[in-house]
């Protein structure tokens, strides 16, 4: 007996099989949360916390976002260590400095960070855990305004429906095609914390929040820093008073600020130098370049147009006071949506926003929130600065307090910082506290809470604070402003 064998090709059942068999079985949800930074983990808990059924859908191998794995708690400790073990040259500690720098590595630093970074990622696992929430890993788009799907690594889709979706990607670094980033020697703010290289000199392109970061960080080191941006003045939202402080400790530490100038071109000369033209005609040759102008929010590969959104130029979603988008029933919070780009207002933009879509009454995200730079000194600021209140014709007083003259900043060593608020000459209302100087970002929160409720700076003068402590800065400048006045 023989057998004839019949090819699977003159099937015409076949092929028409292999496309539809790999499609995944939906799934569906009451809340749909894309991305695990802070605005994505507080959108899913509070829906937790309402017992819905939540998925976080995160596109990287490990949670927490940008905030944690290379932005925000990745930069703060790399500051605090450069801090506590470089610091005390500017404490005149100079022989304990020495001991400490020819010990220490950039790696050295680095690894306390990873301890961090490690700590935190373990604390998000376990808050998603303990809520019920699922987390499903791979990269999300729009298949409708309802409908994602979930691609993971090994190439599986998952379906998912929901009927609400908060879209919370964050944002990166921008990375302009003229630069010739090798994340070695020439690197982004998100390379440079995984860079093995130790240089001996370095350009900060960007005088923003990070650049001004990163530059007194790394000059703190021992790091010969040049800081260049195209802007005249350096981080314009904050009063200039504050940013005059800082950039006489920048140059004092080593960093030359170069302001108003552009990029041309960059290039690695035969040396593996960076060598970094300027429309001016100059050019800076270093062992490396730190690219600090900007970012992109995360929404290219979401296919948004599917969903029927859109975005802007630097990729951004617009949404209502109530972070709602085109479409109602999807949401976006954090740095996809731009301004301000904070991890604390992240947070709570998330938490509103889930509060929003199930009918849960909230109130809106507060008016007075305070901004935290971590350079060397930090700077911590909330309220309005001179510069506005000057615009706006607003009659009002400064009063200062400088840490060299309260008992905490003789015992701390840090007779360099600076604490000033700004109150209505006529009323007394506390209007903006500025400081810069050890624990600033701690500080200010008792002046925010002051500004809140609208009180006026009769407040510090009649209270009592511990002593020694740097809160004792806000009675002496209060003090120092009210006698501004000529009031007794």
């Amino acid at each position: 007996m023989t057998f004839q064998t019949c090819p699977l090709s003159i099937s015409p059942a076949h092929p028409r099989r292999a496309e539809t068999r790999s499609l995944p079985a939906m799934r569906e949800f009451d809340l749909l949360v894309i991305g695990s930074g802070p605005a994505g983990q507080k959108a899913a808990i509070q829906a937790a916390k309402l017992r819905k059924r939540v998925a976080v859908i995160e596109k990287e191998s490990v949670l927490g976002g940008t905030c944690v794995n290379t932005g925000t708690l990745p930069s703060k400790t790399l500051k605090d260590t450069i801090f506590y073990l470089h610091g005390f040259k500017l404490r005149s500690f100079r022989s304990i400095s020495c001991s400490l720098k020819k010990s220490l590595t950039l790696r050295d630093l680095m690894a306390r960070k990873d301890l961090v970074v490690k700590h935190e990622l373990d604390v998000i696992a376990n808050q998603l855990d303990r809520n019920s929430i699922e987390v499903i890993y791979g990269v999300a788009s729009f298949v409708d305004a309802h409908t994602l799907q979930v691609t993971n690594a090994n190439g599986d889709v998952d379906l998912l429906k929901a009927d609400f979706v908060v879209i919370g990607t964050g944002s990166r670094p921008r990375r302009p095609g003229n630069i010739p980033f090798n994340d070695r020697t020439v690197c982004d703010s998100d390379s440079i914390l995984s860079t093995e290289a130790i240089p001996k000199s370095m350009i900060v392109m960007g005088g923003g929040v990070v650049g001004c970061e990163y530059a007194s960080m790394f000059a703190a080191f021992g790091i010969k820093i040049t800081l260049l941006d195209r802007r005249t003045d350096l981080l314009r939202f904050v009063d200039q008073e504050i940013v005059q402080a800082l950039v006489y400790h920048m140059r004092t530490n080593g960093v030359t600020v170069r302001l108003g100038e552009e990029l041309e071109d960059v290039a690695i000369d035969e040396r593996g130098r960076v060598v970094t033209g300027l429309k001016s005609g100059k050019s800076v040759v270093t062992d490396m370049l730190l690219f600090a102008m900007g970012r992109m929010a995360n929404t290219d590969s979401l296919n948004l147009a599917a969903a029927g959104l859109s975005v802007d130029k630097q990729g951004q979603i617009q949404v209502n006071e109530f972070y709602q988008t085109e479409i109602p029933h999807i949401y976006a919070a954090g740095d996809v949506i731009g301004f301000p780009a904070l991890a604390a207002t992240s947070m709570e933009q998330g938490r509103l926003a889930t509060c929003h879509a199930f009918k849960v009454i909230q109130s809106q995200i507060p008016k007075v929130w305070p901004y935290g730079i971590y350079t060397i000194p930090e700077i911590s600021t909330v309220g309005k600065t001179e510069e506005e209140l000057t615009a706006a014709a607003i009659p009002y007083e400064v009063g200062r307090a400088f840490y060299k003259e309260i008992a905490r900043g003789q015992i701390i060593g840090d007779l360099e910082g600076l604490m000033k608020l700004i109150f209505h000459r006529d009323t007394l209302q506390l209007l903006g506290v500025h400081i810069i100087g050890d624990g600033a970002t701690e500080l200010v929160h008792i002046g925010q809470a002051v500004l809140t409720y609208g009180g006026s700076v009769d407040f510090f003068v009649q209270n009592v604070f511990n002593y020694p402590t740097l809160a004792e800065c806000y009675r002496t400048a209060a003090l120092d402003g009210i006698n501004r006045l000529g009031r007794n």
